[in-house]
């Protein structure tokens, strides 16, 4: 007989031995225990199904609301509350930067570059963009924290003030 061939049995022998054992173990704490069944009255759930009006779930399920947990596998892209300081100060630099991004628009050269040192030379940092001069969104700290994003296209300049998104930066993931 050869070495892998012993090995293969062994390895066979050694699966039957488990399968064995975890049967024993098995049938040796169900003895031992109550079921779930008796202790709680219902087996013990296995697996999330939704909940849906005037449909009883099998035991098995735990049931849940996917409309809720929809909302909030999108809740990193909420913004965590700026102070009113804050918000107060980087309202008094929002004129300088709306002028900055609409001059930059009228004149047609928007491009992300273009916007990035246009926001950097009004005095915000860690600008972020993304898209292109057809519809470029774009965020950058305020110096006084907190976030200016908002969005620049040839025929308009929109921007906002608020805090940072909770998943971090001023300019939501994609």
């Amino acid at each position: 007989m050869t070495r892998h061939r012993r090995l293969g049995e062994r390895a066979g022998l050694a699966i039957v031995l488990g399968c064995a054992l975890s049967v024993v173990a098995g049938c040796a704490v169900g003895g031992m225990q109550d079921s779930g069944e008796s202790r709680a009255g219902s087996p013990t759930p296995t697996a999330a199904c939704p909940a849906v009006p005037g449909v009883e779930l099998p035991p098995e399920c735990a049931p849940y609301d996917p409309d809720a947990a929809m909302a909030a596998n999108d809740g990193y892209r909420e913004r965590i509350p700026l102070s009113d300081e804050a918000v107060a100060a980087n309202r008094e630099l929002l004129p300088k930067v709306v002028v900055a991004l609409d001059s930059l628009r009228s004149d047609g050269a928007v491009t992300p570059e273009s916007v990035v040192g246009t926001l950097q030379d009004a005095g915000l940092t860690d600008v972020q963009t993304r898209g292109d001069p057809d519809g470029l969104l774009f965020g950058a700290m305020g110096a006084a924290g907190g976030c200016f994003y908002g969005e620049i296209t040839a025929q308009t300049v929109q921007i906002e003030v608020g805090g940072l998104i909770l998943d971090g930066g001023c300019l939501p993931a994609q």
